[in-house]
């Protein structure tokens, strides 16, 4: 028999501001699984992340963790547990070391002993004890991987991570997606840049409002 899928949209719709942002979402995530949600600005994308990660509910349709609607408060409350959230917003703390704005995130989980080992596999192992406002942007975002590693949940809700990321940044990050997918980890990736992973699907998410003419196509 096929696994049972750990995440599910079904026929999942989305308005926001009295306007329809998504429409008749379909898909099942099984253990392993990677989902790239692509599409131009103002798709969606981040809108299907939010919702996934439970910010927000579906206007129609339903979202379901282990065959259990995830925005009933009893499940919530079990799924929220489960989720790595990376966004555009960093959440580091610019006073705090770079080992303090990963270790806190390890101790509110109850582990301890990751952090140090996360950022020395992302490359910040000799910035440890330097203050985060100290970082650029590439290294920031480094951080925030390193979070994923010390925290280890099993779903992983990324928002444009290979933003501002070198090439070796990209690389690690790939590979440590392929990684968390290989110890049975999902994840789900908003991006408009391209990320290698093997076997992923991929959601592309149409344009929600016509294309205003501009100066370029009256020339042409």
């Amino acid at each position: 028999m096929p696994p049972t899928p750990r995440l599910v949209l079904r026929n999942v719709s989305c308005m926001r501001n009295a306007q329809v942002v998504l429409r008749d979402i379909n898909f099942s995530l099984n253990p392993g699984s990677a989902l790239a949600l692509t599409g131009p600005n103002g798709s969606g994308k981040t809108t299907l992340l939010r919702l996934l990660a439970g910010f927000s509910r579906p206007s129609a349709g339903v979202a379901l963790w282990n065959s259990l609607s995830i925005t009933d408060p009893g499940v919530f409350s079990l799924y929220k547990l489960q989720l790595n959230w990376l966004s555009l917003k960093d959440a580091i703390k610019d006073k705090w070391t770079v080992l303090d704005n990963v270790q806190i995130f390890e101790l509110l989980e109850g582990k301890v002993g990751n952090s140090q080992k996360a950022l020395e596999f992302v490359g910040l192992g000799r910035l440890v004890h330097d203050k985060a406002r100290m970082l650029s942007m590439g290294q920031r975002k480094r951080v925030q991987i390193a979070r994923l590693l010390a925290i280890d949940r099993p779903i992983w809700l990324l928002d444009e991570p290979s933003v501002a990321l070198d090439s070796e940044g990209v690389k690690i990050l790939e590979y440590v997606i392929k990684e968390h997918r290989k110890n049975g980890g999902i994840v789900v990736v908003a991006t408009h840049l391209p990320i290698k992973m093997e076997d992923a699907m991929e959601l592309r998410l149409p344009q929600r409002f016509p294309r205003r003419m501009t100066l370029v196509d009256m020339v042409h």
